[in-house]
């Protein structure tokens, strides 16, 4: 575990940009108030700034301290000796992250993150995951829209299943039901760097469906047609999702890291999806991403994009959020075939976040960082799996009782 005579039990590392700024709102007004925090980044006058924000939304608890550093591997040593918990909103990843979680990894510092670039992510473990398991520390990278939903969903679905009719899970199909969202600019700079770092083929290798996953995975067959649609009646019309591989990547690493086999089933195998409202749209939208990603290779692409979205570290504005939300579901269905003689059952699970898509990253990092920092270690699993690279299931029901408190909507049913 991360060592206890540590200055701090929380530093949020690159706090003034858009989502650090979120993130450091729902800590100063959801988390306890004794919390012994700080912020940080590069510059001292804007965190100064940030600071004076953020008393007045709750002038009663201990105020951050500030902490300057920037991305070298002194200034990011020397932090992450000062805290148990170190929560980095720096991207693109690809760009900025590796040093800084490295520095956790060798100082047994616990960290969580908010990437989408799964072949970084291949990297982080290749690199870190050893080092961390040997520290102590936990690192969490990919716990916010991507891939909390689809990782947390899928964990409750199947241990329903196990719980109730005691039968493995074949498959857990995964969709995004509802959402009304705009990117931010670290968004849309994350998608475009991940494509000039990487290049289609390393890309490629990081999204084989079990290319993270601890131990090795089965193939199993394609359920979609060749325009990239399935009809599933409890969850409508689906088609190809632009974030299904990324958190398809995750999912399969907690099948690997909660018992494989054992845990969520021998042939278990996750497939992500988004609702539309009838075949011909989705089959569209499957060709739209299809060949955007395909796109996303060429330069002059990548150059017009970047002139039409937000400037990484800015988004929509409060007033523009007001009214979005999302939804996400999960069906998970028995492998009966695996456990012959049991019950053909199926569960139905479901994520709802009324508010922006940023506020409930926000929501996730703090929530999951105190999971770690006072939750029981014998109630969260990533306490059991005695560090490394770890995914957001592994935080357990705590996470699951501390989303729904702060109000996120997260519940699970036995379907007939």
């Amino acid at each position: 575990m991360a060592p206890q005579n540590r200055q701090y039990e929380l530093v949020l590392f690159g706090a003034t940009g858009y989502t650090g700024k979120l993130t450091a709102e729902h800590i100063t007004t959801h988390l306890p108030t004794d919390l012994k925090w700080a912020v940080a980044g590069r510059s001292e006058k804007k965190l100064s700034a940030l600071v004076d924000e953020l008393r007045p939304l709750n002038p009663d608890r201990s105020q951050p301290g500030v902490e300057v550093a920037e991305l070298n591997e002194r200034d990011l040593d020397t932090l992450a000796k000062k805290t148990k918990l170190l929560i980095s909103v720096v991207g693109p990843y690809s760009l900025y992250g590796t040093p800084v979680v490295e520095a956790c990894a060798r100082n047994g510092t616990h960290y969580l993150d908010v990437t989408g670039e799964t072949p970084w992510v291949k990297e982080v473990i290749e690199r870190c995951d050893a080092k961390a398991k040997a520290n102590g520390a936990i690192l969490i990278p990919q716990i916010g829209v991507e891939s909390s939903p689809a990782d947390l969903l899928s964990w409750l679905a199947v241990t329903c299943l196990r719980e109730k009719l005691s039968v493995p899970t074949e498959e857990v199909i995964f969709s995004t039901h509802e959402m009304n969202a705009t990117p931010s600019g670290g968004t849309s700079a994350t998608i475009i760097s991940m494509a000039e770092v990487y290049g289609l083929s390393r890309i490629a290798a990081a999204f084989k469906p079990w290319a993270l996953s601890p131990t090795p995975g089965h193939r199993y067959p394609r359920k979609a047609n060749r325009l990239g649609v399935r009809q599933v009646p409890e969850l409508g019309t689906l088609t190809t999702a632009i974030s299904g591989t990324t958190d398809r990547s995750i999912v399969h690493r907690s099948w690997g890291l909660l018992g494989g086999d054992g845990g969520y089933g021998p042939r278990f195998h996750f497939s992500p999806y988004m609702r539309v409202s009838n075949a011909i749209s989705g089959a569209l939208i499957h060709l739209a991403i299809t060949f955007g990603m395909v796109l996303l290779a060429l330069a002059p692409v990548r150059w017009l994009l970047r002139r039409i979205i937000y400037a990484p570290g800015t988004g929509p504005d409060k007033e523009a959020t007001s009214k979005e939300y999302i939804e996400f579901r999960a069906l998970a269905v028995a492998d009966t075939a695996a456990s012959p003689g049991a019950p053909a059952g199926k569960a139905l699970a479901r994520f709802r976040y009324d508010g922006g898509m940023y506020y409930v990253t926000g929501v996730f990092l703090a929530e999951a960082a105190l999971v770690l920092l006072r939750g029981k270690q014998q109630d969260v699993p990533a306490y059991g799996l005695g560090g490394g690279v770890l995914t957001p299931a592994t935080l357990g029901r705590p996470f699951v009782d501390r989303l729904r408190a702060a109000g996120v909507t997260l519940e699970v049913q036995l379907l007939g």
